[in-house]
């Protein structure tokens, strides 16, 4: 359903942590312009944990509206409240939204049987196309591949963005769900090599500065022509690697500020980057053609 390079976009927000709406709107222009392929709102990279209810929905309708069918928006509903996740997901699928993205319900650490139902229920709910979403770095939970085939049978669940970046699991799920079911890599730096194995394209942080190479390296390893694909990977592995030298979206967020596309606002507890990693995050910028 969905392919390439799909952003999992910020969140602009003004020095006071208010929503800019109007940067919203340039970087989704921004981004078509670029040729990203789809865009992912209010994931972890859009600080979906520190916008309330009302927010939440409201930049989904904002980023549909504006879109106006020009790119595939995924929005993100996931939570580690059943009842919430199936209100966000009606949200998204009001708004007129193409998918939603479904975190695997963070803290309170269910069993595979939990992840399940919980799934479950959602796409029971609402008929949207759910998109299931495995980051155990940040949710201290881990869905199995055979939880993933056991929901792969539901109709309106139609893929994972997974984000272990452990290549195995995604050849572990590739082989137990076959074709029908779609694999997205959530981890930059082993995307590449994702695709190669069958996934069909990246939910990256690093496309929100470099759009235009990361819609060419998904291109390229989508069709099978590894080297080329390489070759373009290569100026962006330091933006893989220095986008996280502090949480995401810290690094991500002061980058955009860096090329003039967004203010300096983030949310507490999320800081600004700290000094000492600007010239880090500064040079993987200039080597990617991002900065000059």
């Amino acid at each position: 359903m969905f392919h390439g390079s799909m952003v999992a976009l910020v969140t602009p927000m003004n020095e006071d942590g208010s929503l800019d709406v109007g940067a919203l709107r340039r970087l989704i222009d921004f981004h078509i312009e670029s040729g990203t392929d789809a865009l992912v709102i209010v994931g972890s990279t859009g600080e979906s944990a520190t916008l309330d209810m009302k927010e939440h929905c409201e930049v989904i309708r904002l980023a549909v509206e504006h879109c106006r069918g020009r790119r595939p928006v995924i929005a993100g509903t996931g939570s580690n409240s059943t009842t919430e996740a199936i209100e966000l997901t009606r949200c998204a699928e009001k708004a007129g939204a193409d998918a939603c993205l479904l975190v695997t319900p963070y803290y309170n650490k269910p069993t595979q049987e939990g992840l399940y139902r919980h799934h479950q229920a959602i796409a029971a709910a609402v008929s949207i196309p759910q998109i299931l979403y495995n980051v155990p770095g940040r949710t201290a939970c881990d869905m199995l591949p055979e939880t993933v085939e056991r929901l792969a049978a539901i109709p309106n669940i139609v893929g994972i963005k997974e984000a272990t970046g452990n290549l195995d699991r995604v050849h572990e799920i590739l082989r137990r769900c076959g074709q029908k079911f779609e694999v997205y890599s959530g981890d930059d730096a082993t995307a590449l090599d994702s695709i190669l194995l069958g996934a069909k394209g990246d939910i990256s942080v690093t496309a929100n500065v470099a759009p235009k190479l990361m819609h060419e390296m998904c291109k390229l390893a989508l069709a099978g022509k590894e080297n080329e694909a390489r070759a373009v990977n290569d100026r962006l592995m330091d933006l893989h690697r220095n986008l996280f030298v502090e949480a995401n979206p810290i690094p991500v967020k002061w980058a955009l500020k860096e090329m003039g596309l967004v203010k300096a606002g983030i949310r507490l507890p999320l800081t600004p980057l700290s000094a000492q990693h600007h010239d880090t995050v500064r040079q993987a910028l200039r080597v990617a053609g991002a900065l000059h």
